[in-house]
């Protein structure tokens, strides 16, 4: 058994649905697991309908319309006939998404969100599994939210590895191709879905290998593999042919958005590698994750992470900052659901770098206002780097300003005023 995953960008369109049977043929697998995403920016336009909801109420069909709209234009594109059962098929799960928000009477957001965005998965591995079988590529669905049971941290959920591998072994059949939604999950104590967190359909991937004791993941993306650098920023990149589980872990914490971070763990403890490949040239080798050599080859790494906050605390009476007073610093930070990024600390002053994901800001300020001195930055860039040359990094701070820089054995990162 093999798991192959297939991203929003690879079924943004039909010609990219399509493409999807082109991979499968060429690659020749007979027993596979395939997880697929959410088509294009779909999860955007889901939340457009959760944001909708709870501010827009007069703005909430055409929301759910758009939807709607941009799944049967892409179902005309590759099923032709007007009259297949896809599109009363589209129009009953949407119908549930309708249906859903009429009745639901909870105000969390996080809640409201895991039931609504799912629905792009749902809709994308549809059409999908129809088009395939079509194709004469036999195949089932089945839905993820039978498989992976989680608790009720909506919009962050937590697995329950052994209730969801019980459930897998029992769902997927050892033959054949089984399609199915990444990201989506559902608690146990009341089967309301949850998600995985964003780009977790990778994740998805990883907990059907774990428990499947599968031979392969392979994640099918637009890029010809993992790159030192994210060519949207960088102008040079290498291609990297292998790098270990350790490393691969250590770029996904910093934030390398090729991999998700949840994703290696689960693949390091039974040693399942992970291949990142090209859907355009589905032949190439593309990047192994998995035992042996660091970084093939020995390159410096670059990841870049945009509109972070840097937070700098001192004390108000000039005493030291002990772990006391840092203690509560993290609970805080816990508390807002704030993720550090970076971390560094004198005798009597504390920064620390943070995604807003949650636009928690101005709560977790007015918190830290009670007990120190707080000064912060909004919209700055994060810059880490992986086995750099002294050369790379003065390139990196020229012609910038340097808020913050910290330096280890094998890591570099510079806080930049955009």
């Amino acid at each position: 058994m093999k798991i192959f995953k297939f991203g929003g960008a690879s079924v943004k369109d039909a010609e990219g649905v399509k493409n999807v049977a082109t991979v499968i043929t060429k690659c020749d697998e007979k027993d596979l697991v395939i997880v697929i995403s959410a088509m294009g920016k779909m999860t955007n336009a889901l939340e457009k309908v959760v944001d909708s909801y709870f501010k827009s109420p007069d703005a909430l069909e055409l929301a759910i319309n758009e939807v709607l709209q941009f799944h049967i234009n892409i179902s005309i594109d590759i099923f032709k006939n007007k009259q297949h059962l896809i599109f009363s098929d589209i129009k009953e799960i949407l119908d549930g998404l309708r249906g859903f928000l009429k009745t639901n009477k909870s105000t969390n957001h996080a809640f409201v969100y895991d039931q609504v965005v799912g629905y792009g998965e749902m809709l994308s591995t549809l059409i999908v599994s129809t088009f395939l079988n079509e194709q004469h590529i036999s195949n089932t669905l089945l839905d993820v939210r039978e498989c992976i049971v989680t608790d009720d941290s909506f919009r962050d959920a937590n697995v329950d590895w052994q209730a969801s591998q019980i459930k897998i072994l029992t769902a997927v059949s050892k033959t054949g191709i089984t399609i199915t939604q990444g990201f989506l999950g559902t608690e146990a104590k009341n089967n309301f879905t949850t998600t995985l967190g964003r780009e977790g359909s990778d994740y998805t991937a990883a907990i059907f290998a774990y428990c499947l004791n599968a031979d392969s993941v392979t994640i099918w993306k637009d890029v010809p593999g993992v790159l030192n650098a994210d060519p949207r920023y960088f102008s040079t990149t290498t291609l990297l042919n292998h790098i270990s589980y350790r490393e691969a872990i250590e770029l996904a914490f910093y934030g390398a958005s090729v991999i998700h971070p949840k994703t290696l763990q689960p693949l390091q403890r039974k040693e399942i590698p992970l291949f990142v490949k090209s859907f355009y040239e589905p032949e190439n080798a593309g990047t192994c994750v998995g035992k042996g050599t660091t970084l093939d080859p020995a390159v410096s790494c670059f990841i870049l992470k945009r509109n972070q906050v840097l937070i700098s605390l001192s004390s108000l009476d000039f005493s030291f900052m002990m772990e006391d007073r840092i203690g509560d610093v993290f609970k805080w930070l816990h508390f807002y659901k704030m993720k550090v990024e970076l971390i560094q600390n004198s005798a009597i002053s504390f920064s620390v770098v943070v995604d807003n994901k949650y636009a928690n800001l101005e709560p977790l300020l007015s918190k830290l206002r009670s007990k120190f001195k707080v000064s912060w930055n909004e919209n700055v860039t994060l810059y880490t780097v992986r086995h750099s040359e002294p050369k790379e990094i003065k390139q990196l701070e020229k012609n910038k300003i340097v808020l913050l820089k910290q330096e280890s054995r094998e890591t570099v990162q510079l806080v930049i005023k955009d």
